[in-house]
Formats: structure tokens, C-alpha cells, sequence
């Protein structure tokens, strides 16, 4: 079977697309979102924009207009989000940015991810284990927040724009307001903003639960679809923001330091034995002492093409990778031979890879700046052929557990010890969101970015109008340390002072030859990892384009012995057969009705044509700028 490269198959569809402006197609029903999808001009050389909120593709695309570069436009895109997309990130939360510097044919990553604070310690979840909700919804469950200063320290390192630039047009957006779409009312009936309705550990007017309801919930009642939504307490951070830099949000005197502080303090009453345990622990030192991280991505190949993405704390690049690679040795999208896309081989593949890499996730991922992550072993060919041959494309394996990657690891001399057994991971947020820029010098930026939780805790800071995170309830909420040689586990995600939470967000970058030739990663919680090597086989094993690749119905496995995911689309003859021996999938009733919200780009070598594509399960914008539309663009007679 004769491959071609993704982006060669996705050129010569492309040639056949009228150019027009803005190209508006309405989503289709069953489950797949609601609202418009703008698909923008197809083939551009001035950039492209691509977000689950149009709006804030606007925003983004006319920074590029004004001159500004992708890291410009992301730092833009990131503020407008946190107004038209409230319940999925913000500045009260954290994120990773995935950026290739076409000046330097390099690239780096920048992880602002938010942080434990400095009295947090292993086993402070342990009176909310089987309590998920009241534990995400109280102080306890807030990080340090890192987004701000995250996009402040890509702007000065790589931008071109102002601080104060960058937020100006999500400052209009707050201030004027824009009109509510179906996405967002939908979001505003979610049980996160009826938290408390009845609380009586607080007086009548200082509920903390009732500032976010006041905003997207007005009287008790969800927004509707075209209400004119008008935040003024977020336009005046921003404001400040704006005035005072970044020094007003983490410095210990600090005005919206402080209002932080207060807020985290705050903590659900039901189901808690000891009302004080939900409490925050976050101080102004814990604030003062946040820093953003550059971090070297994991890299590795696919069937030829680099991909990069992002290590630890996350564990998206590893875990996307690991799967990938134990799939390599199968002809996926080979019909023939029973690979095609959605077939049982395929699916059932896909299934047992996402099985044995989540186990290993589960085990040996986490932080490294506290512990040591095995990076290397985990994807190393021997380590891969080794778990990639418990794989049998026409059967599924009984029991799937961790294995030790660290004799594989370069330099490094192990004894191989006896893991404990890993219990399943419980479900936690699939919230997030994700967007992706190129522009015209041929920069990328791939950036996830988070509050957790839709609508994170539910605590708005007071005055302020942005929501806290709970993202500390991605650490093990039991401690699972455990040195015996005979059942050991390096507790590598157990809560500690100043750790960061291990992330499944994936923001990926795909080269071919050196050059980057798509760029794309999704919200899902740690279905992110699936969402993420769908696309991926979609575009190099499916060769479909970047639309195709989005749109097509996924699959998802996020732990070693649970049951998957999946979305309506595929065969249901194929479902059935994954359900019944030699398989015995669970497959019966663990459809979901939407696994992600993929964003991306794709850039053509032949011409550098830039294209998008975005994700119609939420309400998805491309935004594409021509080269005539920059502001002095020096190259735009071309």
C-alpha cells in the first residue's frame, strides 16, 4: 500500500476548496456540539488561528493583522478565552505551551502549570477519597496559579507585544460583553454553580459560593443562548493587570494576591466529617515563590515524522508516544489486512496499547523535578518491543500492569523490582481547552490550558471576577509511596510541598524532515492522551486532512484494566465484536457522547500553505489571515 505524507493528501483536497473568507458550516447533530463551525480561508501564508471559542480565534487572528507573531496571538487568545470560555481556563489556573521558533528551528516548551503550596503535604486528600466532588470544589483543591505568568514570560522571551497589549482586546470583551453562546449557557446549568445554595457556615451576603453564580447564573437560572454577558469585575482586573504587571497578581502585597488568599480559604460543608479539611493552604509566599518552567519536549518518531510534545509534570508527550510507538509495528490503515480506520484490528490495537501505557503512567509519572521519571526507558525500542509484543491484534489480554522501564534507561544500571499493583485511577475533570497557532514566519504555538474542572472549584475571587483552579486533585489523594523491593512504587504523583500535579494536557507539535507540519493537542482530563493519538493515526496512518482527522468518531482508553470509551460513529457490528471473545472489551455502556475538543494546524512544505481545522464537539473557529491583511508586511506583494 503506497503511503503518502498527511500533508501531501491534505494539499491536493485543499486545491479543490473554493477560497472564500470565512467559511461557515453548521455542526452536525448527534452529540458533535452545537453552533457554527468556522472553517477560515483554506491555504493562507499569514496565519492561522484556531480555538473552541470563535470569538477568541477573532481576537488571536487580529493580533497576527497588527503585525504580532503566534506568541503574541496565544498570549491574546489566552485572556479573550478566560472571558468567552470561563469555565475551561483562566488566569486562575495553569497550562503548557508547546512553541517552535522558525528563527531558530527550535523547539521549547514552557510549562506554567500551577503548583501545591508549601504546606501541602501526602496525605492531605485522604478525608475526600470516594468524595471527589466536595474535595474539587473546596480551597484544598487550589494550585498556585501559573497561567499569567506563564504568557508573561513567553511574551517577554519571544513575543513582540506588550503585556498590556495582549490583554487589551479581553478587556473590551469583559467591559462591553459579547453575546452568550449555546457552549457556555449549556455550561452555566453544570452542578458546580449550585454548590452551597444553602449554607450556613457563612452569613447571608459572604457566601464564596455565590460569587460565580452571580456572574453565569443570575437569580439561581443558567444563561441563556444571546444574552449580552457583561463581566466588569474581570475587565478590572485585567486592568490592573494591564498597569501594574504581573507583580499585583504574585507579589506578597500583591492587591489580587491577597484576594486570592481569601478565596482559597473557602470550603464545602457536606460530606465532610471535619468542615476545616477542606480549607486552602495556599499563603502569599506560596504566590511570591511561583515560577514558570522551560523545559526541553519529549521527542520521539512515528513511522517517520518527529512528534513533540510535552514531559513532565505532564504526562501527555510520554504516554501519547508510548502508545504510538508499541503500534508502529502493525499496518494500521492497511484495509487489507484488516487496519483500516474503525476496523476490530485497529480498534482493538489502539486498546491495548492505551492500556499498557496507562499503566505505566500510572506508576512512573509525575514531577520530575521531585522525582525520577524514567523518560528515556519509557520509550526506549527494547523497552517498546517488550510491552508492544503483549499485543495480539485479535485478542485482549486478561490483565495488563506496570512494567520497569528503568534498566532501559541510557547510563543508568537498575535492579528491576516487583511493582505494586496499581488500583484504578477515579475519574476526575475533562474539562480544559486547546488552541493552535502558526503565523507567518513560520512559528507554532500548540497550548492547553486549564482551571481543571469545568468551572474549577466554583470559587470566583471576589472583586475580581476570574475562578480558582482545582487542579491539586490530580495528585493520588493516597499517599502510594512504597519502597519494599517486592511491591514498590516511587509515588511518583503523591501530593508534596511546591509539586506540580501530574497533567495528561498534550500539546503536540509534528515534523516532518525538521519542519513543522501540524500542530494540535485537546481538553478531556486524561482522555486528552486519546483525543491526541486518534488525530495523530488519523493523519499519518488514515491519511485524512486536518478537518477529517478531527471530525472522525475516537476511542479512548485511560487505564489498564477499566473499561474504554468511545463515540457514536464507528460499526456497530465492529462495538459488538470488541464486546465478545477472543476480546471481551466493556464496550456496553461506556460510549461517551464526546471524547476532546481537537484544535489544530497544518502547514504544507509546498508553498508554506497554512490550514486549520477545529473541533465541531464544541462550537470551534478557524480564523486564516493572507499576507495582504497584515499591517507593514513587508511581504505582501508577494
Amino acid at each position: 500500500m503506497k503511503k503518502y505524507p498527511f500533508y501531501e493528501h491534505l494539499f491536493r483536497w485543499q486545491t479543490l476548496t473554493v477560497v472564500v473568507a470565512i467559511l461557515v458550516l453548521m455542526a452536525p447533530a448527534a452529540g458533535w456540539g452545537k453552533g457554527k463551525l468556522m472553517l477560515g480561508v483554506p491555504g493562507v501564508k499569514g496565519g492561522v488561528v484556531t480555538t473552541s471559542e470563535p470569538n477568541a480565534a477573532r481576537v488571536g487572528a487580529e493580533i497576527l493583522k497588527s503585525g504580532g507573531n503566534a506568541i503574541d496571538a496565544a498570549a491574546a487568545v489566552q485572556f479573550a478565552l478566560n472571558v468567552v470560555e470561563p469555565q475551561s481556563s483562566g488566569i486562575g489556573g495553569g497550562g503548557f505551551m508547546v512553541i517552535y521558533l522558525a528563527k531558530y528551528r527550535k523547539t521549547i516548551t514552557l510549562d506554567s502549570r500551577e503548583k501545591a503550596p508549601g504546606a501541602a503535604t501526602a496525605d492531605m486528600f485522604e478525608p475526600f477519597i470516594g468524595n471527589f466532588g466536595v474535595a474539587s470544589t473546596s480551597g484544598l483543591a487550589v494550585g498556585v496559579p501559573g497561567t499569567l505568568l506563564g504568557v508573561a514570560t513567553a511574551l517577554e522571551e519571544w513575543g513582540t507585544i506588550e503585556l498590556s497589549e495582549a490583554l487589551a482586546p479581553a478587556i473590551a470583551l469583559a467591559r462591553d460583553g459579547f453575546r452568550v453562546g449555546p457552549r457556555l449557557a449549556e455550561s452555566t446549568e453544570s452542578s458546580r454553580l449550585q454548590n452551597e445554595t444553602d449554607i450556613t457556615a457563612y452569613g447571608d451576603d459572604d457566601n464564596p459560593y455565590d460569587v460565580a453564580r452571580k456572574v453565569f447564573r443570575p437569580g439561581n437560572l443558567p444563561l441563556e443562548e444571546g444574552t449580552l454577558l457583561l463581566q466588569p469585575d474581570l475587565a478590572r482586573t485585567f486592568q490592573l493587570i494591564a498597569d501594574e504587571g504581573t507583580d499585583v497578581f504574585y507579589s506578597s502585597d500583591g492587591e489580587i494576591a491577597k484576594a486570592i488568599i481569601e478565596t482559597q480559604l473557602a470550603t464545602r460543608t457536606d460530606g465532610v466529617s471535619e468542615i476545616d479539611a477542606g480549607i486552602g493552604r495556599m499563603t502569599l509566599d506560596d504566590l511570591a515563590n511561583y515560577d514558570v518552567a522551560i523545559r526541553r519536549p519529549v521527542s520521539d518518531t512515528y513511522r517517520g515524522y518527529t512528534i513533540k510534545g510535552m514531559g513532565p509534570p505532564s504526562s501527555g508527550a510520554l504516554t501519547v508516544l508510548q502508545m504510538l510507538k508499541m503500534m508502529e509495528r502493525f499496518p494500521i490503515g492497511d484495509a487489507d489486512e484488516g487496519f483500516g480506520f474503525g476496523s476490530t484490528r485497529t480498534l482493538n490495537v489502539m486498546l491495548e496499547a492505551g492500556r499498557l501505557a496507562f499503566a505505566d503512567r500510572s506508576v512512573w509519572m509525575g514531577d520530575e523535578d521531585f522525582v525520577d521519571v524514567p523518560k528515556k526507558g519509557l520509550l526506549d525500542d527494547d523497552y517498546i518491543a517488550m510491552r508492544s509484543a503483549l499485543i495480539d491484534p485479535d485478542s485482549r489480554q486478561d490483565d495488563v500492569e506496570a512494567d520497569d522501564p528503568r534498566p532501559f534507561e541510557s547510563n543508568r544500571h537498575w535492579k528491576k523490582h516487583k511493582l505494586a499493583r496499581v488500583s484504578q485511577e477515579m475519574q476526575k475533570g475533562v474539562n480544559t481547552t486547546h488552541f493552535s497557532i502558526v503565523d507567518r514566519f513560520g512559528n507554532v504555538v500548540s497550548y492547553t490550558t486549564t482551571i481543571e474542572s469545568g468551572w474549577g472549584t466554583g470559587l470566583m475571587v471576589p472583586g475580581y471576577g476570574f475562578l480558582l483552579n482545582n487542579e491539586l486533585t490530580d495528585f493520588n489523594f493516597a499517599p502510594a509511596f512504597n519502597p519494599d523491593p517486592d511491591n514498590f512504587n516511587p509515588g511518583a504523583n503523591d501530593v508534596a510541598a511546591n509539586k506540580r500535579p501530574r497533567s495528561s494536557m498534550s500539546p503536540t507539535i509534528v515534523f516532518n524532515r525538521g519542519k513543522p507540519v501540524a500542530a494540535y493537542g485537546s481538553p478531556g482530563g486524561s482522555t486528552i492522551i486519546n483525543s491526541v493519538v486518534n488525530v495523530t493515526m488519523n493523519l499519518i496512518d488514515h491519511q485524512r486532512n486536518i478537518q477529517e482527522a478531527i471530525d472522525l468518531p475516537r476511542i479512548s482508553q485511560t487505564s489498564a484494566n477499566g473499561s474504554p470509551n468511545w463515540e457514536a460513529g464507528f460499526s456497530q457490528a465492529v462495538i459488538d465484536e470488541l464486546k465478545t471473545d477472543p476480546y471481551g472489551h466493556n464496550l456496553a455502556d461506556s460510549r461517551l457522547s464526546v471524547i476532546g475538543s481537537v484544535q489544530g494546524v497544518v502547514i504544507s512544505p509546498f508553498g508554506k500553505l497554512q490550514y486549520g481545522g477545529a473541533d465541531r464537539r464544541r462550537v470551534g473557529g478557524v480564523v486564516s489571515v493572507r499576507l495582504k491583511e497584515i499591517d507593514d508586511c513587508w511581504r505582501c506583494d508577494w
